[in-house]
């Protein structure tokens, strides 16, 4: 039997206060939105229930689902009494298990649908054995080593709210759901690439600690559908009281843009052709890879002190010592070069490696990530030519800011990453001098703003860091001609998704 904690997590259970719920309706009625039928499909308590039934007055038919039976019980009790104007169902349902399209085709339009769906991810409900969930998917069709990573797992309340928000779609209606801000972000975006007709949306920022004691970013998504409707911008309010948005993101180009009027500023440095930006290594089990120096001796992190060949030993700098601007302090033992490379080649180029490797093979197998499977033993990933070259301009993918540092050789050796965080390989300080200033410029950091969203689990990432055209951006500073010469000097060879390519400032055809 589960208890009441476990049950709470397993269900997302935030229960909205009234207070909240009353304020939000408000909000609605202030846009001058008036339902017909309300719909609530995980109405727990039934403060939404209570709170919309006060304000509208006007409102027909009002339905309520919930599969705590408990709660349906509260719910009938909170809407029980004074309310003769509407026609008022509440019901105990599983939201996956309920015929929706029936349900909303027969309620009056306009309709509002609003709630509070269940803020826990389909990891977390595997990891509890739960059945509390969807049929396993793979929520947007992702391929290869996404799908492996991680990438696939998703909130609950983003499959609930997705179908939320195509039952309105052609449809008088409104969607007024809480939410983590990410959830609402993917939706729009989901939204958006499958032209759901949408007249307007909204984001108001929430105090999650507050009103639910979580730590979360969170907000109310807030979207008007119209049969006609063909809207794809957001706007972000600071709080529901605001009166003004701070900012407005969307859909632009085929792409998600954090800030549209900045991306219209600076959309000129978009580059589709360089990608130069990695990701440090991933290896997925420090206490065998990383090492400490203790008394001029490497010690693992199970307190073991070890002897190593030196060629497999390179200095380590992870997001924290990026942050902090600290020069190594731990040491990784990388097994490749190439990820081709078979790390068994080190039973005769490095056999104490290969043995302290072997005797830490339980460690090693226990690594829970996909893409480790049918790999040579003790891979792994993010590794080549760029991860041993021996400048770098690097940068956090999990801090909050738009720092680069200057990554320099370090006791001889070149100093790699962990996959917490980017780098850009540089063959030579003059390089990385260059580099380096051309992203630190003011035109280089306002134009990947526009793209990030601070909120986000990694709001960094490859992909981001190489959407900017260098020579684009060098041109634009009087810096053309330095680059040019460093293009013409410089070759990198990398290797990427199954083939080779060869890879100057800017991206040139494969060979």
């Amino acid at each position: 039997m589960r208890n009441q904690t476990q049950r709470k997590v397993e269900f997302g259970d935030f229960q909205t206060p009234i207070s909240l719920a009353r304020e939000i309706c408000s909000l609605i009625a202030r846009t001058g939105f008036r339902p017909a039928s309300i719909l609530e499909p995980t109405c727990g308590t039934g403060s939404f229930l209570k709170a919309s039934l006060e304000t509208f007055p006007n409102v027909s038919r009002v339905l309520g689902f919930e599969i705590n039976p408990q709660y349906v019980a509260e719910a009938k009790q909170a809407v029980a009494r004074g309310f003769p104007h509407a026609s008022i169902e509440v019901y105990q349902s599983d939201f996956f298990f309920t015929n929706w399209s029936e349900i909303v085709e027969a309620l009056p339009e306009p309709l509002l649908v609003i709630g509070n769906p269940p803020w826990v991810t389909n990891t977390a409900l595997s990891m509890l054995g739960s059945s509390n969930v969807p049929t396993k998917s793979n929520l947007d069709n992702l391929r290869g080593i996404d799908a492996l990573t991680g990438k696939s797992n998703f909130d609950i309340s983003e499959w609930m709210v997705r179908k939320n928000i195509e039952w309105l779609n052609g449809k008088n209606g409104m969607l007024a759901m809480l939410c983590k801000t990410t959830v609402a972000r993917k939706i729009l975006l989901y939204a958006w690439q499958h032209g759901l007709r949408i007249e307007s949306a909204s984001l108001y920022m929430l105090d999650a600690q507050a009103y639910f004691g979580a730590s979360v970013d969170a907000c109310l998504l807030f979207v008007q559908s119209a049969p006609n409707g063909n809207s794809k911008t957001c706007r972000v309010f600071h709080a529901l009281h605001a009166q003004h948005p701070d900012s407005v993101f969307g859909w632009q180009d085929g792409m998600l843009v954090a800030d549209l009027k900045s991306y219209q500023t600076w959309k000129n440095l978009l580059g589709n052709g360089f990608r130069g930006w990695r990701s440090g290594i991933k290896h997925d089990c420090s206490k065998v890879f990383e090492l400490n120096v203790e008394s001029g001796k490497f010690v693992n992190g199970l307190g073991e002190f070890v002897e190593l060949e030196p060629e497999v030993l390179f200095p380590l700098l992870k997001s924290s010592d990026l942050a902090a601007h600290r020069k190594p302090h731990r040491w990784m033992i990388v097994p490749q070069r190439t990820m081709h490379d078979d790390p068994s080649r080190l039973r005769i180029d490095a056999p104490k490696t290969w043995k302290y490797l072997s005797e830490h093979a339980h460690l090693l197998n226990k690594r829970k990530s996909s893409i480790y499977k049918n790999r040579p033993f003790f891979s792994v990933f993010g590794v080549g030519p760029y991860t041993f070259a021996p400048w770098k301009v690097a940068i956090s993918g999990l801090y909050k800011k738009l720092e680069f540092v200057q990554v320099p050789p370090f006791r001889g050796r070149p100093v790699v990453l962990d996959d917490t965080c980017y780098f850009f390989p540089c063959k030579s300080e003059e390089e990385c001098d260059l580099l380096y200033e051309l992203v630190m410029s003011d035109p280089a950091r306002e134009f990947w703003s526009a793209f990030i969203f601070w909120d986000a689990k990694r709001p960094i990432t490859a992909q981001l860091l190489n959407s900017l055209d260098l020579m684009v951006l060098a041109r634009m500073l009087g810096k053309e001609e330095k680059v040019a010469q460093a293009l013409a000097e410089r070759q990198l060879v990398a290797y990427t998704e199954g083939a080779y390519q060869r890879l100057l400032f800017r991206e040139e055809a494969a060979e």
